[in-house]
């Protein structure tokens, strides 16, 4: 609720990212493929079924990484060119 005796307007919320949604599922399919892994090498199921899980879950671990990298690299970047 806005106040109706402030004389500035409202801030207006920032525009999503088109990336935004890129982080939840990335950490959902980690979730997913780490559980799905943990139940599969656990029971008497072929190997690479197991193994395959596995190295997605490596490989969203690795993107989540980078992207968190790339994230804080250009936010960096941007404090910088802001003037004092």
């Amino acid at each position: 609720m806005t106040d109706p005796y402030r004389i500035t307007d409202a801030p207006v919320a920032a525009p999503r990212k088109p990336g935004d949604l890129l982080r939840p599922l990335l950490w959902l399919a980690l979730f997913v493929s780490a559980a799905a892994n943990m139940v599969l090498s656990t029971a008497a199921v072929n190997p690479w079924v197991s193994s395959a899980f596995g190295l997605v879950a490596a490989l969203c671990a690795v993107a989540l990484i980078v992207h968190h990298r790339r994230g804080r690299r250009a936010g960096e970047v941007d404090q910088r060119s802001r003037p004092s």
